[in-house]
């Protein structure tokens, strides 16, 4: 299992601190600080919709000018905007072998998919 993210985000720490107490070994991937390929974007975005990834809800976005925003229109401009801006990625994302198996932290899901 491999749980990408960002270190100092609350929804990362909650995801991780689920995971732990539910004995669940992992390994953790920064990618603020060690960057994400376009290629594991592409993965992802093979299993789930660039919407899906995209987090709109968060400042990084918010900040982005309306110009950039209202280009964003298919999944080559995600991805690009995704590894220029690693912070819109949605967080957290879990992948076992290979495979999304959450986006996000929602207990009741991570439950029923992991448990």
């Amino acid at each position: 299992m491999i749980v990408y993210g960002i270190k100092s985000c609350d929804t990362v720490k909650k995801s991780t601190e689920w995971l732990k107490g539910h004995n669940f070994e992992f390994e953790f991937h920064d990618y603020k600080s060690k960057g994400i390929s376009k290629e594991k974007l592409r993965e992802w975005t093979s299993q789930v919709s660039w919407e899906v990834l995209v987090n709109k809800k968060g400042t990084t976005w918010k900040k982005l000018d309306e110009s950039v925003k209202s280009n964003i229109v298919d999944e080559v401009s995600a991805i690009e905007l995704m590894r220029e801006h690693t912070s819109l990625i949605k967080r957290p994302v879990i992948e076992v072998n290979g495979r999304i198996v959450a986006v996000g932290f929602k207990e009741k899901e991570y439950a029923e998919k992991l448990a």
